[in-house]
């Protein structure tokens, strides 16, 4: 399988636990691999053959900007459902920096992959 990635997307959204992150905007960053077979892409030169990256980056700023979780593991699960359902992707490996959200950081955050199961793609849990 193909990887077509999505590296340093900066979204502003409301993030946080804390009182005061609640009533500010921070920016998070988005690093995104999908498994997606893109030889026919390649072959046709069409982007109705290839996962359009585009497409899933206007996707996840419209979603991540209305968004207003407290932790970061929840919405980086969400973003990945996102990804998986709506573009057939089978498998993520996303990478979610809060930024500086901890003193003397450069970033935090959480790196989580998902693959499609047999069962999930039936429908069934």
């Amino acid at each position: 399988m193909d990887i077509v990635f999505i590296q340093g997307l900066k979204i502003d959204c409301v993030i946080g636990i804390y009182d005061w992150e609640r009533e500010i905007r921070q920016e998070i960053t988005l690093d995104i691999e999908m498994s997606a077979d893109i030889k026919a892409a390649s072959e046709t030169d069409h982007i109705d053959q290839t996962l359009d990256y585009k497409a899933v980056s206007k996707r996840l700023i419209d979603f991540v900007k209305t968004s207003e979780f407290q932790l970061v593991e929840t919405l980086a699960e969400k973003i990945t459902q996102i990804i998986m359902q709506e573009f057939g992707v089978e498998k993520v490996k996303l990478t979610l920096n809060k930024g500086a959200a901890v003193t003397g950081t450069q970033g935090v955050g959480v790196i989580i992959e998902r693959v499609k199961t047999l069962n999930s793609s039936l429908g069934q849990e």
